[in-house]
């Protein structure tokens, strides 16, 4: 990780220089909003879910001897990343062309909120303001209610996807012809891209799709529905799995129903369906409901909480839950990786970096030594945390 610590508040570095020496702060269960961040072991939660397996060095990019260093790390990576507005790596002098000049087979990642190109170029982009733009958001949310963000920052992990495919693209390109490529991923797009089938409907008919909470555009039974205890998710996306449905809660009347015959005839009938259907589940509770429909074949899920999820079996089978030992941290929980490939499986082997933690390692291997490194310290062209 890279950063520019000018633009850092100073409460901020002397925190994570403080980090070791930190009681345990374990975040608090809350419902609702939270007074703050939450933290772990002293340090933000937020930070520590986005921070596995990586390193950290802190340089001054806006000094010459900054860039030194910047261009001794270039000279041996394959890849680079930022997501900086278009024209500030310009400034930093640490743009694509910069790289190239180091290194011509470098591949060069941007990210930013509206691309290289385009009207928009100079904004900022936020996940909020561009999942509002992209249309995103005006299909979130209940019907005829606000519309509503997506409960994590969607806009912002589906961009960093589409980058790291791209990386990837990219990489193999390399590897055919030996040259190098500048990506230019823009989250406007990667809203847009992810609108699918939605922006289809609109091409398809010219109507705007609207919000429909839980509930398939198109298929129903396909939605949550209150349970006794709780809400419990039924997705009938075929006829066979719609009449085993009837089956596992003894209406098997409605299979013949002219109502509810077809898909079609559901969907157009929605909400008696709906009021059919809740006028069951409401008298049972989700556990018994799950039992039965999926004795049935028929595909459900309660709606779990995060912690049930997390501390269910099929959760855990899955190592989507492993714990880290931090020297900073001391031992903090993490998810795992869906990254399962039988020769090269993904691992998560290495705990969040506080910021600088990596400085002295990575400034040796770059070939610095005794006083340089002294120096480079005082006039804080870098900093270290440990």
């Amino acid at each position: 990780m890279l950063k520019d610590f000018e633009n850092m508040q100073h409460s901020q570095w002397e925190k994570w220089k403080r980090a070791r020496s930190l009681v345990d702060n374990p975040a608090r269960e809350t419902v609702g909003f939270i007074e703050g961040p939450p933290t772990m072991n002293g340090e933000s939660a937020y930070f520590l879910s986005i921070n596995r397996n990586k390193k950290s060095i802190v340089i001054n990019l806006k000094s010459e001897e900054g860039r030194e260093i910047i261009n001794k790390l270039i000279e041996r990576s394959d890849i680079i990343v930022e997501n900086f507005r278009p024209g500030v790596p310009e400034k930093l002098g640490i743009s694509y062309d910069d790289a190239r000049r180091i290194r011509p087979d470098i591949i060069y990642s941007s990210i930013s909120g509206f691309g290289y190109n385009g009207s928009f170029r100079d904004r900022s982009g936020f996940d909020l303001s561009v999942m509002a733009f992209s249309g995103l958001m005006s299909i979130t949310g209940e019907p005829g209610g606000r519309p509503v963000k997506f409960g994590v920052p969607i806009v912002d992990i589906v961009t960093g996807m589409f980058a790291a495919i791209s990386i990837l693209a990219a990489l193999r390109y390399r590897d055919i012809t030996g040259k190098g490529q500048f990506i230019d991923t823009a989250m406007i797009d990667s809203a847009v891209q992810i609108l699918t089938h939605q922006a289809t409907y609109y091409f398809a008919t010219g109507r705007n799709p609207e919000r429909t909470g839980s509930a398939h555009a198109s298929i129903a039974p396909y939605q949550a529905f209150r349970t006794r205890d709780g809400y419990i998710v039924v997705t009938a996306g075929t006829q066979k799995i719609w009449e085993n449905l009837c089956k596992a809660i003894g209406m098997q009347d409605l299979i013949a129903d002219e109502r509810f015959r077809t898909n079609e005839a559901r969907v157009k009938n929605r909400n008696e369906l709906e009021s059919l259907l809740e006028g069951y589940f409401t008298k049972r509770n989700t556990d018994d409901l799950y039992k039965i429909l999926t004795e049935f074949g028929v595909p459900c899920s309660p709606v779990n909480s995060i912690g049930q999820a997390l501390e269910s079996e099929e959760v855990s089978s899955r190592n989507m839950v492993v714990e880290l030992t931090s020297r900073l941290y001391g031992t903090i929980k993490t998810l795992g990786t869906p990254l399962k490939m039988d020769k090269s499986p993904g691992r998560i082997y290495r705990a969040p970096p506080a910021l600088g933690e990596d400085t002295m390692e990575i400034i040796r291997e770059l070939g610095y030594s005794g006083n340089k490194i002294k120096e480079l310290l005082d006039k804080k062209i870098i900093m270290s945390s440990i």
